[in-house]
């Protein structure tokens, strides 16, 4: 596997995305973001996806051009139409308007319809909780084809419905807890078909209902089950949670069109900890709390207990010197993208 740093991973990505018909800041802005999931360790949300988004692109699935549109807004809450534009460029705008409403009323709202993949969640909550706020986001994909069967089914009605939280802190990484509401990613079952490797036990079915660690079983009609293995119910009611929350409030409905369009709705919460205590104060107990936590003793097989968002941070430190690991089966699908985009040169000198 070719390795290559977040840098020119990120300048490749741009150049792809802007020859794909996106303006310079917009490629900047999805390019920042598959790059940045490479380099905390989420390679299922990273370039792998570009392939996908210049597909959708090509299906005009993504309209590259198209930027979001505000249909209703209030003091304390926003409504956006992202018309099918890039996720990352639709949710980076509406996590902004919110922020900027916490900052005048202590909360803020938003929406979101129609925009396309967001890719990793914990991107948009750390714009929030890099100022100070506490943030939270969740996804849902409307009426596109599902993957998810809800619990005790055995075929699939519900997407994968990530939600995050991020909190401010000192601590050296980013405090965020990050999570989808299956017992995973599609896109990690991607991630293991790239690499030709099996899936673990408890992640998904085959068509036919039966359990599978064969990733190309999963693909070939199967379902992700949800979170919590023999508990699952507690997985699938926060999927329903995320579904009504991210879905049927933005009006983008419930259901299944075998031939919609991926449609990333989003519903969003940022949340001033001023408002009921000083930043600092709150800060300081976060870095206490998480300090209580680490001292717990260890369990047989642990060397250490990690605060969420921590072994994204670690990761992400030991990449920018190391480089980011791409598989076979995403640099070739690179390599056919560099070749179309006249990015050839590009990805030699990455190599």
């Amino acid at each position: 596997m070719p390795t290559i740093t977040y840098q020119d991973l990120n300048a490749f990505a741009t150049a792809v995305y802007h020859a794909a018909g996106a303006s310079p800041d917009d490629a900047a802005t999805v390019a920042r973001h598959q790059a940045q999931a490479n380099l905390v360790g989420h390679d299922s949300h990273g370039v792998q996806l570009m392939a996908s988004y210049v597909d959708r692109i090509d299906k005009s699935h993504i309209m590259p051009k198209q930027q979001p549109v505000v249909m209703r807004e209030s003091p304390g809450a926003v409504f956006v139409n992202g018309g099918w534009g890039f996720g990352p460029v639709v949710s980076e705008f509406t996590m902004n308007k919110v922020i900027e409403k916490a900052k005048t009323l202590g909360v803020g709202v938003g929406v979101v319809r129609e925009q396309s993949h967001v890719g990793r969640l914990a991107d948009y909550p750390q714009m929030a909780s890099s100022q100070g706020f506490i943030a939270l986001m969740m996804c849902d994909s409307g009426q596109s084809p599902k993957i998810v069967a809800p619990f005790g089914g055995r075929t699939a009605r519900l997407g994968t419905n990530p939600i995050c939280i991020a909190f401010p802190s000192d601590l050296p990484g980013p405090v965020t807890i990050d999570m989808a509401t299956s017992a995973v990613a599609n896109g990690k079952i991607g991630l293991a078909r790239a690499r030709k490797q099996p899936i673990p036990a408890g992640w998904a079915l085959d068509k036919e209902g039966r359990a599978t660690t064969d990733p190309n079983a999963f693909f070939d009609g199967g379902a992700i089950l949800p979170l919590g293995g023999p508990e699952g119910h507690k997985g699938y009611g926060l999927s329903f949670a995320v579904e009504t929350l991210a879905s049927i409030l933005p009006g983008l409905g419930f259901g299944i069109d075998p031939f919609g369009r991926h449609n990333d709705g989003s519903f969003m919460v940022v949340i001033d900890p001023a408002t009921f205590q000083p930043l600092q104060d709150f800060k300081d107990q976060v870095r206490d709390f998480v300090k209580f936590l680490k001292e717990t003793p260890l369990a047989d097989g642990f060397k250490e207990i990690f605060y969420p968002g921590e072994l994204e941070y670690l990761t992400s430190v030991k990449r920018a010197q190391t480089g980011i690991e791409v598989e076979d089966a995403t640099w070739n699908n690179m390599t056919k993208i560099a070749e179309r985009f006249g990015a050839g040169g590009l990805l030699k000198a990455m190599n």
